[in-house]
């Protein structure tokens, strides 16, 4: 379930995307509890929709930036909001779509109406290992001690190269009692990559094919990731689980 934090005085939005919320609707609920423990309130504002990722990937430039638009417009009321009720992040729980999030200024710089709006938008950006790794000191207190076995953790592209998050989320889920496994050539694509998975499917096959074959080697128990597609192209490969590592730092706090 989603929490009742709204008597927190710090205040986040969350995307709610248009994939994940039907695939893993546990992923944005896991943040916002999660968050609520850390004393921040993550909401979701209801006219916002698809990051513009999809139809961006696809070359459908103008539809992709009108998805932009539409999000620009339902958050903005909460970014430009007085008595100090203003949001301090945007927070972007698929990697994938964070990247297209945080490069709204520059596909958007040339829109006389929305450039502004658009560069204060990616500023605000935030993925949630950057927002509770600041709160490391509150969480670790939180987290119930307890030995929950080997894990892998697949860090997706958009995540170590995109938004340039390199081994935040790996200390993070050690602390919550996971055994973090070695996981060789971690810079490798999965082969999920946006829409590649479907345009692609015979090389975005042995690219998941080499990517298990990595986590596996290991011996882990489950594997976690941080992106929605890299999520769901794995699974579907897999016979261990596949997390978001956001799910299991909330698991650790029950």
């Amino acid at each position: 379930p989603w929490p009742d934090a709204s008597g927190h005085l710090r205040r986040m939005l969350v995307l709610a995307g248009c994939v994940q919320p039907a695939l893993a609707p546990n992923i944005n609920a896991a943040t916002a509890r999660v968050l609520d423990r850390l004393g921040i309130e993550l909401f979701v504002a209801a006219k916002a929709g698809c990051c513009g990722a999809v139809r961006h990937h696809l070359n459908e430039v103008e539809p992709a930036r009108n998805d932009m638009r539409k999000n620009i417009d339902a958050w903005w009321p909460y970014v430009e909001a007085g008595d100090g009720r203003a949001v301090e992040a945007i927070v972007v729980t698929a990697s994938g779509c964070g990247v297209q999030v945080r490069d709204y200024g520059h596909i958007l710089a040339d829109d006389p109406a929305y450039a502004g709006k658009a560069a204060r938008i990616s500023a605000l950006c935030r993925d949630p290992a950057e927002i509770i790794a600041a709160e490391s000191e509150r969480l670790r207190p939180l987290l119930v001690k307890a030995a929950r076995g080997r894990l892998a953790f697949h860090s997706p592209c958009t995540l170590q190269h995109g938004l340039q998050i390199r081994g935040v989320v790996e200390p993070l889920l050690a602390a919550a009692g996971h055994e973090l496994t070695p996981v060789a050539d971690g810079h490798l694509c999965c082969g999920s990559a946006g829409t590649y998975a479907v345009l692609q499917p015979e090389l975005a096959q042995r690219l998941r094919n080499n990517k298990l074959a990595a986590l596996n080697a290991g011996g882990p128990a489950q594997v976690a990731t941080a992106n929605i597609g890299c999520l769901t192209h794995l699974q579907a490969g897999s016979t261990l689980p596949v997390h978001h590592w956001v799910e299991l730092i909330d698991e650790a706090m029950q």
